[in-house]
């Protein structure tokens, strides 16, 4: 009996063992945690000037915060400058020219064809009247008092008189219509010409000084002073400081349990003790081998989907490789 007694306890024991690890290796998977494994990760600009000229300046070193629309570094503009100087004085004397014709003729100018109409008109007569009188003494002279060769040059002024009435008289016409539109359109067309190519060259000028194109930090400065620039060449690499996110992969069992927006929490190792929040931003649609820089317990040749966890970071102190440890929990409720 004492045999028994002792077996009964014994027993009990196995059996809530047993109990135990059967709750634990057959608990639904929805109410564990995920822990995943990745890098630090964010985005790069490589800035490059428009224009092949030297460098001037570079007003900014590696390390640096920079602001959106910050200048940080110069190109040469001692030859542009002149350039663009002269565009704007073609174009304003081409203005001038188009304002010109817009205006049409001056009553200055009106009067002026008035007065040399009258005065070509006052020539002709005086012209006409000699040849009548030449043209009458020969007739009653028979030729004798006057020759035939005063006579005809009489008549050749005469007609010379009148052409310069009738050119006169054109001219005044002209100065009443004004201009010809063809000609207004011509003029206007130059105008737009000298126009764009000032703009353009205010555009290099502009293009000279190289901007941030957004808040960040200076990784690489590769420019320097007397170097030559061009377009395909990286000046500045930029490192943008927000957003930052891990970037991890998830294996396909625990995929169906990944959403976007899923609030995580993420550890890096340089801060011990310190959780960051963040948010599930981004989930695969195809899958992947393991990387080989993962770190995880499954083996290297499955197959996961990479997702992004983007990080909170106000005091920007994660750097971009930094490994990290994602903490997943899927009963949470998503940003």
């Amino acid at each position: 009996m004492d045999t028994k007694k002792k077996l009964i306890p014994l027993a009990v024991v196995v059996l809530a063992a047993v109990g135990i690890a059967w709750w634990l290796t057959h608990r639904h998977p929805a109410t564990q945690g995920i822990v995943l494994y990745g890098n630090v990760d964010l985005r790069e600009v490589d800035l490059a000037f428009n224009d092949s000229q030297r460098v001037a300046s570079v007003l900014v070193r590696e390390g640096d915060s920079v602001r959106k629309g910050q200048v940080l570094a110069r190109l040469d503009t001692s030859r542009l400058e002149p350039r663009l100087a002269q565009a704007r004085a073609q174009a304003a004397a081409q203005h001038a020219a188009v304002d010109r014709l817009h205006h049409g003729s001056r009553p200055q100018e009106i009067a002026q064809a008035r007065a040399n109409l009258a005065l070509a008109q006052a020539d002709a007569r005086q012209a006409r009247d000699n040849y009548q009188r030449l043209e009458a003494v020969s007739a009653s002279s028979n030729g004798r008092a006057v020759s035939r060769q005063e006579v005809d040059n009489a008549k050749a002024q005469a007609d010379a008189a009148a052409a310069r009435t009738a050119v006169s008289r054109k001219a005044l016409q002209l100065a009443l219509i004004g201009p010809r539109k063809e000609d207004i359109a011509q003029a206007e067309a130059m105008l737009a010409s000298e126009e764009a190519q000032v703009a353009l060259l205010e555009q290099e000028l502009a293009d000279a000084q190289l901007r941030a194109p957004l808040d960040a930090v200076v990784r690489s400065r590769i420019a320097e002073p007397g170097d030559m620039a061009s377009p395909q060449k990286t000046a500045l690499t930029l490192a943008i400081t927000d957003p930052k996110w891990v970037r991890a992969y998830v294996s396909e069992t625990d995929l169906g349990r990944v959403r976007p927006s899923m609030s995580a929490r993420i550890e890096v190792d340089s801060f011990p003790g310190r959780r960051f929040e963040g948010w599930v931003g981004f989930i695969s649609p195809v899958a992947e081998f393991t990387p080989k820089t993962v770190q995880t317990q499954e083996l290297r040749s499955s197959l996961v989907y990479q997702i992004r966890v983007f990080v909170k970071d106000p005091g920007d102190m994660l750097r971009l490789g930094m490994p990290a440890t994602v903490y997943l929990s899927p009963d949470s409720p998503q940003t």
